[in-house]
């Protein structure tokens, strides 16, 4: 049994990396959040030592380690800009680290923790959990034994309503959570190049703080993408089934069914790497450069090959 500590106890996706400590059999130690509302916590893991002052958390850690009960893993689900800092602290602590995304919001930020990993002797995995989709490893393998030379047809669409809130919270800053592209679409650029291959040209269309939108040429696939935080950009026939996220990705017109199949995705990130097969700094890097590059690229407007959603009226949805 693994000893794990946890570094953002409060957040939304933090349930999931306690309930993969927990489906894994191993054991949450210790977390730390400024926010004390984690009563969550007791659902996994009711012995597990909370702070909410991270120099407490750091003290913990140490005194146990000297008392011969180190952490085996840190995990993080902190604030997108503090990922950095979290990660060299979980490698001095001497234990492997397991970090949402986005690993880091520059890619050059990456060269210092391989340093790291290399005088620690521990490793960084960042969960890419669309990679362990069974429909998105699926289509990998229809890809993979496709034409070679065929160029394929790509629309990505995510819409995930947020309310006012978001803008002004740590999301809503971009130098805090790397925008739109990084902070809700980083996932399905690392799948898009996991299968097509990497990015040959990047276009992009919209940038504004709740919608982005562009093209990609990647190796095998030429790909319009859209994605926004704004309720009022969801199809209306969404709308009237009650829903405030539309999630599509089309392939040569054939729409991908991947609506399910999320719940586990975390459990079974976590199992890889317990079983020495996690995703690791180089499989991040691509993602992380191309997001830098959307953040950093100026928009062009509705011009070239674009999403429909970017126009006012929205494409219906069959």
């Amino acid at each position: 049994m693994k000893k794990f500590a946890l570094i953002g106890a409060s957040g939304y996706i933090a349930p999931r990396h306690m309930r993969a400590i927990k489906d894994t059999v191993n054991e949450l130690v210790a977390a730390v959040d400024p926010f004390d509302s984690v009563g969550i916590i007791d659902s996994h893991f009711p012995n597990a030592s909370f702070f909410t002052e991270f120099e407490r958390f750091d003290r913990h850690l140490d005194k146990q380690k000297r008392k011969g009960n180190p952490i085996d893993y840190l995990s993080i689900c902190s604030p997108n800009y503090l990922h950095d800092a979290h990660m060299r602290f979980g490698l001095r602590s001497n234990a492997d680290v397991i970090c949402e995304k986005p690993i880091v919001l520059n890619p050059w930020n990456l060269e210092a923790l391989r340093s790291l990993e290399n005088e620690s002797g521990k490793k960084i995995y960042n969960i890419l959990q669309l990679r362990h989709h069974p429909s998105i490893i699926a289509l990998k393998e229809k890809i993979d034994n496709s034409d070679p030379n065929k160029i394929h047809e790509v629309d990505l669409a995510y819409l995930t309503s947020r309310g006012k809130w978001y803008h002004h919270s740590w999301k809503g800053d971009i130098t805090k959570s790397g925008g739109i592209a990084t902070n809700i679409g980083i996932h399905f650029y690392d799948m898009l190049m996991w299968i097509f291959g990497p990015v040959k040209r990047n276009i992009v269309h919209i940038l504004d703080k709740d919608r982005a939108a562009g093209y990609l040429d990647l190796e095998k696939a030429r790909v319009r993408w859209f994605l926004s935080i704004n309720y009022d950009h969801i199809p209306s026939e969404i709308k009237a089934q009650g829903q405030r996220t539309f999630r599509s990705i089309s392939v040569n017109k054939e729409e991908l069914e991947f609506s399910a199949g999320f719940t586990d995705l975390h459990t079974i990130s976590y199992q890889s790497i317990l079983d020495g097969h996690g995703y690791g700094i180089d499989h991040a890097l691509p993602s992380i450069e191309l997001v830098h590059d959307i953040r950093t690229t100026p928009p062009i407007g509705l011009k070239g090959d674009f999403h429909p959603l970017c126009i006012s009226e929205p494409i219906k949805v069959k």
